[in-house]
């Protein structure tokens, strides 16, 4: 008999892979399908980092690894947090993993119970509910507008916090919104946690790199509650590393031994090759010069993709300060029709784009943000404003 676990039963798939490899398959078949639906950077990982992982198959680094990283990995990323974010994290303090998406679940996994709940701010990431669904624990989404760049209030988490609150989840920059906390906001949500001292803070800060805004702030940085914070990185976003699959946590002592038991009971390490491409990665003086060549791309890109929003008529944007997506709000099309096919809510729009401008985006149902599509500007400029422009002929054939 067919039947799957429940647990699997009630997770969803994955709408951004999904379009993904509904692309790709268009693409087969011979379409010519701009894509801004992929979550990842169209550079190549550079030379350095790649010269790294073929000396470490020449040194035969092809050996299983430590469960939480090789010590000189750790080392890196401790140095790392140090060196760039201001936070001591020991390198104990550290487990590795294969991505961060696997770091988020060692986390959900180790620390949440049936029934506890989450508190996630929408629009989030389309993996963060589905791991705690997966831990079997409750999503409490508060939700956030494009009139308040997509950031949730001191007040609005206040109000969703219960006796059961385990934990807080939520992503500066955002994905998919490209929004930042200032060091001023971040701090007032500490003020509320400061008054629940059960709350674990889980801070994804994997794009934190890609920040047009200036120095990056983490919420880890607040001594006070600083033992109640895991920080979520990796090297896919900032290194252009997606497919080397290696993220890490910084984490309280006892978090970090518990992803590491976890871990080591159904992958073990991540790859050794992939590991010491990242010691480079983290170390190397080289690679803040390559980060900021890729970031100045990106705000171009950004600042270009803005601007032919700015002429599409429907599209109410806001300005994203990192990563490479922007947002919009589309609900300006929602009962509009070409005579042919109606589009009731976001998911339907982004399909008609995909059929009829051979456009593929990502709809911001996947997201919690049923109002917004999701675009990702990594792809050329000539891909990019082919794309819009498609984009501004298919929506007006809708009245």
């Amino acid at each position: 008999m067919e039947k799957v676990s429940d647990r699997l039963a009630v997770l969803s798939v994955s709408q951004t892979l999904a379009m993904t490899q509904k692309s790709r398959e268009l693409t087969a078949q011979g379409k010519d399908i701009i894509n801004l639906s992929i979550g990842e950077p169209d550079f190549d990982t550079p030379e350095h980092i790649k010269e790294a992982g073929i000396k470490a198959i020449e040194d035969n680094f092809s050996h299983y690894s430590p469960v939480p990283g090789f010590a000189d990995l750790r080392e890196a990323v401790s140095n790392k947090f140090k060196r760039e974010n201001n936070l001591d994290f020991l390198p104990e303090q550290i487990v590795v993993s294969g991505g961060a998406k696997q770091s988020i679940a060692n986390v959900a996994l180790s620390i949440l119970n049936k029934g506890d709940e989450v508190i996630v701010p929408a629009p989030y990431w389309v993996s963060y509910v589905e791991i705690i669904k997966m831990a079997e624990a409750t999503n409490v989404i508060i939700n956030a507008t494009i009139d308040n760049d997509f950031k949730v209030t001191p007040e609005q988490i206040e109000a969703a916090i219960t006796p059961k609150t385990r934990a807080f989840l939520f992503s500066s920059p955002s994905n998919p919104t490209g929004s930042l906390y200032t060091k001023e906001e971040l701090g007032a949500m500490t003020k509320v946690f400061e008054k629940h001292p059960n709350i674990i803070i889980i801070s994804d800060e994997i794009y934190e790199h890609i920040n047009f805004d200036g120095k990056h702030e983490s919420i880890a940085q607040f001594d006070f509650i600083k033992d109640r914070v895991v920080v979520i990185n990796g090297v896919s976003k900032g290194y252009a590393m997606t497919g080397w699959r290696i993220g890490f946590i910084g984490a309280p002592l006892w978090i970090a031994k518990a992803c590491t038991k976890l871990q080591g009971q159904y992958t073990s390490g991540a790859s050794s090759i992939a590991q010491k491409a990242s010691v480079e990665a983290l170390s190397s003086e080289k690679s803040p010069v390559i980060i900021a060549k890729m970031l100045e791309v990106f705000k171009r890109r950004r600042n270009l993709v803005l601007d032919l929003l700015n002429n599409i008529q429907g599209f109410k944007i806001n300005k994203p300060q990192g990563a490479f997506y922007v947002f919009p709000d589309i609900s300006y099309f929602f009962g509009k029709s070409n005579g042919n096919e109606k589009i009731n809510n976001a998911t339907d729009l982004s399909l008609y784009l995909l059929n009829d401008a051979n456009v593929a985006t990502v709809t911001g149902s996947a997201f919690g943000s049923p109002e917004c599509l999701r675009l990702s500007y990594a792809a050329s400029d000539e891909r990019l404003i082919e794309a819009l422009t498609r984009i501004k002929s298919s929506v007006e054939k809708l009245s």
